[in-house]
């Protein structure tokens, strides 16, 4: 099949615009996190460069005795904006705490175990039961 010039642009034009489609459906399928990610590194990084020349052209106009200041602000506001995009941008999944665990593990073995409870009190001594459970203590 012989395409002619204007046949030839037209049939590259559909692939270009099959492609952006292709494009557009992979980008609305990313998570928040991967499109924070991207934002952040168009937006954020051109931040920390600015930061950095500030505090360089800072040296050459400042007194010497204010710069240790300068700097130090500079490089604090620097380090923060880092560890804030560090934090947005992670992969790292957080932990579950152990206590939330047990706490939805005995949340879970009351939804399903319907047994009958008896309390049992016998002078001095108070017995619990539940099922096959049984639990002793003195008043």
């Amino acid at each position: 099949m012989i395409l002619n010039e204007k046949e030839l642009e037209e049939h590259v034009d559909v692939l270009k615009a099959k492609s952006e489609i292709e494009l557009k459906k992979i980008e609305a399928q990313s998570s928040a996190k991967d499109v924070a990610s991207k934002f952040i590194g168009k937006v954020a990084i051109p931040c920390i460069v600015i930061l950095v020349i500030v505090g360089v052209l800072s040296s050459a106009f400042l007194p010497k005795e204010s710069l240790p200041a300068v700097i130090g602000l500079v490089s604090t506001a620097a380090m923060a904006l880092i560890t804030m995009l560090a934090g947005i941008t992670s992969s790292k999944e957080k932990e579950e705490k152990p206590e939330i665990s047990i706490i939805n593990s005995l949340i879970k073995n009351l939804e399903e175990s319907r047994e009958p409870m008896s309390v049992t009190i016998d002078g001095e001594k108070v017995t619990v039961q539940k099922g096959s459970t049984s639990i002793s203590t003195k008043k």
